[in-house]
């Protein structure tokens, strides 16, 4: 049989991918540099305006927790207001700038991702920013009030609680951090799920389990032994699970 003359040959892989196989090590090696360049340039960005409103971040940003707990904060340190003054313009450049990196390593892996690659990566993306925001939103106007204004009613006349504002950075700083990662639960049990490790039955028949593993993680990472603050930092948890759960639910069956 004759073949047919001018017909494109389809071959499964991406026009963009295809483009990109042609450049070589090097090629993208350069173009990698790039892009992170432009994504440094925006942490860079980032770092100038958080410069131009650093005292704005640290007496009505960062000190809001302990103000709302009534805690008193102190400097012991020669250097100790300067170099605070440098961590929150770094920190703050980086949350600004995160948008930046983000995008530019998008352009760098997106030529070589089919179109449902592409969707998921970034359904993934959204979902999982959206999930450490909403956890560091919940470590900074909840938690950490409540773990300090625990800690400050320990003060006496004769011993009065007055906290080093580095020790304050860094405790803040782990929190929200942390918090955010713990957010991140919704996220992973619904790769698990995708990719068949994890299924709604198997939590769901666990579930007495997990509120038991909550409570011990939530007593754990609890810097405080006040059992109101382990039941704050242990509830956003459990919703977290019983969300998974039917996250879960809906991909298994979404695949079916």
């Amino acid at each position: 049989m004759e073949e047919q003359q001018g017909e494109p040959v389809a071959t499964g892989v991406p026009e963009e991918a295809e483009s990109a196989a042609e450049m070589s090590f090097w090629d993208h090696l350069g173009e990698l540099r790039q892009r992170l360049l432009w994504g440094l340039a925006g942490v860079l960005g980032g770092c100038l305006i958080a410069a131009v409103r650093v005292k704005w971040l640290v007496e009505e940003v960062l000190l809001y927790p302990a103000r709302q707990a009534g805690l008193a904060l102190q400097n012991l340190r020669p250097f100790g207001m300067v170099m605070l003054y440098i961590k929150v313009i770094l920190v703050s450049g980086v949350v600004l700038g995160m948008p930046v990196l983000l995008y530019q390593l998008w352009r760098f892996v997106a030529p070589g991702l089919y179109a449902h690659e592409r969707r998921w990566v970034r359904w993934m993306t959204l979902w999982t920013s959206l999930c450490f925001v909403l956890g560091g939103a919940f470590a900074y106007g909840v938690l950490l009030p409540s773990m300090l204004r625990f800690a400050a009613q320990f003060s006496s006349e004769q011993i009065r609680t007055v906290v080093d504002v580095t020790e304050y950075y860094g405790f803040v700083t782990t929190t929200v951090l942390v918090m955010g990662l713990v957010f991140e639960l919704p996220v992973v049990l619904a790769l698990l799920a995708w990719i068949g490790v994890a299924s709604s039955a198997f939590l769901r028949r666990y579930r007495r389990h997990a509120i038991v593993l909550i409570l011990i993680v939530a007593a754990l990472l609890t810097p405080t032994p006040d059992p109101v603050n382990q039941l704050i930092f242990a509830f956003p948890l459990w919703v977290l699970y019983e969300v998974s759960v039917v996250i879960v639910r809906l991909i298994e069956r979404r695949r079916s």
